[in-house]
């Protein structure tokens, strides 16, 4: 790997990580879950990834998410938030708001659309990123600021839309190896010299009750490694029991079941990101590098549907942006002939091609009393291969 070197600051608070690392491998009999160590590297109080301090996103970050680009996705999506709201309460809720540009537009699209929500609440485990999504929001959209405000957890109940923009995939992941002799989990234990090696147990509880369930054959020879997300499936439990009425739009990376744990996907999907390079190595500098993995979209139908939530529609991005009118709002935006045109459409171009974002990522919509079809699965609903 030829990835650029951190800090000596960022290096230093790496370290410190290691060390809870280590004494919580230690206390814990010597091994720990990958969910474990991943909630750590990416939580852990003023260490973690997301709560230690570094920029994570845009270009001086890790990575670019959907709204970095442009803010005509936020613009479009608004569509689909309106009308939800229509359907229900005129509250909106964000999970993991990231720098707070996708709030600040939709709350400037829906106002100009004469739709905007009375409540916007910002769910942010990060100190560092409520810190940024304020300046944001004061910055771009000051009129509209005082309708924020910042969620510590989720709300006893609520009606209206929720929207989470790349949530999913960095909730912690279980790895499970099946092998000729078994399912087993993939953990974290440490070597001889006190560094992170991989060390694999016999599946036990819920997580082999998970596996089983999958009905993956035991291969004949070697081993296949993949992902469960059960704090995902828990998330939108607990969403579930609090949604009255309204909607929720998950957008992320992600498959259908029967693609997510295709044969020839062997290794699974974990990924991590380190200034704008991908890489493999989840025990590199621990609390600097993003750990993610793709979505089971069918394990996010199958846990809101088993807590009492319709299942409204599925879909890739490029469907939902162009359903939601996307190429209109890019027309209203300036000549066709400028430079602030041309840099929009390139920008539209990588949300929606087939071969960027457009078909990569996905969005599924969760609800509760919802009794119209929704704008974004229009054209291009694939709830059929759930």
């Amino acid at each position: 790997m030829n990835l650029p070197q951190p800090s000596p600051d960022a290096l230093e608070q790496s370290g410190r990580l290691v060390s809870r690392l280590r004494t919580l491998i230690e206390t814990e009999g010597r091994w720990i879950s990958f969910a474990t160590y991943m909630a750590e590297a990416l939580y852990a109080p003023g260490l973690g990834y997301y709560s230690g301090g570094a920029r994570k996103f845009g270009a001086g970050g890790d990575f670019i998410t959907a709204p970095e680009l442009t803010p005509l996705f936020g613009q479009a999506l608004a569509t689909q938030v309106a009308q939800i709201m229509d359907l229900s309460a005129p509250h909106l809720i964000e999970a993991g708001a990231g720098t707070g540009l996708l709030a600040a537009d939709l709350l400037l699209e829906l106002e100009r659309r004469n739709a905007l929500p009375e409540s916007y609440g910002i769910l942010e485990v990060s100190g560092e990123l409520r810190e940024r999504q304020f300046d944001t929001l004061a910055s771009k959209a000051p009129h509209l600021a005082s309708r924020v405000s910042w969620l510590d957890g989720l709300p006893e109940h609520f009606s209206g839309a929720v929207v989470a923009n790349e949530v999913l995939d960095v909730m912690p992941v279980h790895l499970i190896a099946w092998r000729p002799e078994g399912i087993f989990e993939r953990g974290v234990a440490l070597d001889a010299a006190g560094g992170f090696v991989w060390a694999d147990q016999l599946s036990s509880g819920r997580v082999a009750e998970a596996a089983g369930a999958l009905g993956l054959a035991l291969p004949f020879e070697g081993e296949y490694v993949s992902e469960l997300n059960l704090a995902g499936r828990a998330w939108i439990g607990e969403w579930a029991a609090r949604l009255e009425q309204g909607a929720m739009l998950l957008v992320d990376y992600g498959y259908p079941r029967s693609e997510y744990y295709l044969a020839s996907r062997s290794t699974g999907t974990l990924l991590c990101y380190f200034r704008h390079h991908a890489h493999g190595d989840p025990f590199l500098w621990p609390g600097l590098n993003d750990i993610t993995a793709f979505v089971d979209f069918t394990a996010a139908a199958e846990a809101g549907f088993e807590a009492g939530l319709d299942v409204l529609g599925y879909t890739d991005q490029a469907n939902l942006l162009f359903n939601c009118g996307i190429l209109e709002c890019l027309a209203r935006r300036a000549p066709e002939e400028s430079t602030d045109y041309i840099r929009a459409a390139k920008a539209v171009q990588r949300l929606t091609g087939p071969h960027e974002m457009g078909e990569l990522f996905k969005v599924i919509a969760l609800g509760k009393g919802i009794t119209q079809p929704l704008i974004s699965f229009r054209r291009g609903d694939r709830l059929h291969t759930l």
